[in-house]
C-alpha cells in the first residue's frame, strides 16, 4: 500500500519503474503446507519477488530457474485477438466487484505471452499511479486504438466502465472472427493454386528433362504439345534463379509501394470490392463492421457526429472511409442518418431501412447491431459457400497444371505403340 501511494504521488517514478520492471518467465518447483511437491511456471521481474509471492501463498520454493527462450517458446507478438481476450478479463473481473489494480495482477499472473504479461504490468502500474484507464492504455497506441481509449473514457467517465467494457469485448471479438473469416476464405484456394505451381515447377526442371533423354532414342517426330512442354522446361532450367529473383524483387517492391503509397492501397481496396466472389464477401463485412462500430460507439453515448470519426478510422477501406466521412458532413448539417447512408450509394437498402427504423423508434444501436450480426452471419454462409465451390474448381487447376505434363510426357510413347 506504501507503494502504491509513493506511486501516486510521483507519476514519472511510476512510468520509470513500469519499464524497469520486465517480466521474464520462471519455472519453479516447491513444496505446499501438506508437503507435497508441485511445479509450476509464473512471470516475474527476478526470483526473489516470485519465491515472496509464492510464500504468501503457502508454497516454499526449493528451485527456481529463469526459462530459456532459446530452444523453448519465444514471446510471441501481441495480436488483436490477446487485446480482445484481455477485455474480456477486466470486464468480467470488475462486473464480478474485483479491484482493477488486483484484476490486472490476475490478468498478467495468467498470460502466457510475456509480451502481454509486461503490457498489462505497465497499464497496472500507471493506474495505480493515479492515473485514468484511458490515459494508462493511450501509452500503448499500437495495442489500444483512438476507438478503444474513446470508448474506456467514455465508460469511466459515466460511471458504466464494466458494461462499456463487456462492449467493448464482443465488439473485438466479433471483429476478429469476421476477419478470420475472410482470411479463411482468401487463404485456401491461395495455398492449394501455390502448391500446384511449386509442383508444377519441379516436375519442369527434373521430371521432364528425364523424359526428354528417353525421347532423344526415339528418334522420331515428337508431338507439338510435347514440344511445347520441353520447351517450357528447358527455358525453366536456364532462367530459374531469373525468375526467383523477380518474384523476390517484385515481392520486395511491391511490399515498400504498398507500404508508402497510400493511392497504391486505395486502388486495391476498390479493385476487392469489385473482384468477383471474393468482393462480395469483403463488401457484406465492411457493412457488418461499419454497423457494429457505430453500435458500439453510440451505445456507450458518444454523440453521432464524433463517433463517425471512429467509425472511419475502423473502416478498413477507402470507399468506406470516404462514404462515412460523406455521412459525417451530412449529419453535421442536420441530415438523418438513414438520408446520409442512401445518399452515398455505398450501403445496402437493408442497412439504410433499418438505420431509419433505429433513428424513428430512438433504438438506433439496436437496429444497428441487428444489421450487424445479420451482416456477419451472410459473411459466415458465404465463407463456407465459397469453400465448397472452390474445391472442384481448384482440383480443375490442378488438373490442367499437372494433369497436362503427364499428357504431354506419355504422347510420345502412345504415338511409339500405334508405330509397332
Amino acid at each position: 500500500m506504501a507503494q502504491q501511494a509513493a506511486l501516486k504521488k510521483n507519476p514519472a517514478a511510476a512510468k520509470k519503474k513500469a519499464k524497469e520492471e520486465k517480466l521474464y518467465p520462471f519455472k519453479w518447483e516447491g513444496k505446499d503446507r501438506k508437503g507435497t511437491k508441485i511445479t509450476g511456471e509464473i512471470q516475474g521481474s527476478n526470483a526473489a519477488l516470485i519465491k515472496n509471492q509464492l510464500r504468501k501463498q503457502g508454497i516454499l520454493v526449493t528451485k527456481i530457474n529463469k526459462k530459456s527462450t532459446l530452444f523453448g517458446k519465444r514471446a510471441k507478438k501481441i495480436k488483436p485477438l490477446d487485446i480482445a481476450f484481455f477485455t474480456r478479463q477486466l470486464a468480467t473481473m470488475m462486473e464480478s466487484g474485483v479491484p482493477i489494480i488486483q484484476a490486472f495482477e490476475i490478468i498478467a499472473e495468467g498470460a502466457e505471452n510475456p509480451n502481454m504479461a509486461q503490457l498489462v504490468n505497465e497499464v497496472k502500474v500507471d493506474v495505480a499511479a493515479g492515473n485514468t484507464l484511458a490515459d494508462s492504455l493511450r501509452q500503448h497506441p499500437k495495442y489500444f486504438d483512438d476507438l478503444f481509449c474513446n470508448l474506456v473514457e467514455s465508460g469511466e467517465q459515466s460511471g458504466r466502465l464494466e458494461s462499456l467494457l463487456d462492449r467493448i469485448a464482443t465488439y473485438k471479438e466479433k471483429t476478429e472472427a469476421l476477419k478470420a473469416k475472410i482470411k479463411k476464405a482468401m487463404t485456401y484456394p491461395v495455398s492449394v493454386v501455390l502448391v500446384a505451381v511449386i509442383v508444377t515447377a519441379i516436375m519442369l526442371l527434373k521430371v521432364v528433362p528425364s523424359f526428354q533423354d528417353v525421347f532423344s532414342s526415339f528418334g522420331a517426330e515428337l508431338p507439338s504439345f510435347t514440344l511445347f512442354v520441353i520447351g517450357l522446361s528447358e527455358w525453366l532450367q536456364a532462367w530459374w534463379f531469373v525468375a526467383l529473383i523477380a518474384i523476390i524483387v517484385g515481392g520486395y517492391i511491391y511490399g515498400k509501394a504498398h507500404t508508402k503509397s497510400k493511392k497504391l492501397r486505395d486502388a486495391e481496396d476498390r479493385a476487392l470490392l469489385k473482384a468477383p466472389i471474393v468482393g462480395d464477401i469483403i463488401y457484406q463485412a465492411a457493412v457488418a463492421r461499419y454497423a457494429r462500430t457505430l453500435s458500439t460507439t453510440f451505445a456507450a453515448g458518444v454523440p453521432l457526429v464524433e463517433a463517425l470519426d471512429s467509425v472511419a478510422g475502423a473502416a478498413g477501406n477507402v470507399v468506406f472511409y470516404n462514404a462515412v466521412m460523406k455521412i459525417k458532413e451530412d449529419v453535421s448539417a442536420g441530415s438523418q442518418l438513414n438520408f446520409s447512408m442512401r445518399a452515398t450509394n455505398v450501403f445496402p437498402s437493408l442497412a439504410v431501412q433499418m438505420a431509419g427504423i433505429g433513428e424513428e423508434s430512438g433504438n438506433l444501436d439496436g437496429m444497428l447491431e441487428k444489421v450487424a450480426d445479420y451482416y456477419e452471419a451472410e459473411v459466415d454462409n458465404k465463407v463456407d459457400n465459397l469453400t465448397t465451390l472452390l474445391e472442384p474448381m481448384i482440383m480443375c487447376v490442378l488438373g490442367v497444371l499437372v494433369g497436362g505434363l503427364i499428357i504431354a510426357m506419355y504422347l510420345p510413347i502412345f504415338q511409339l505403340g500405334n508405330v509397332v
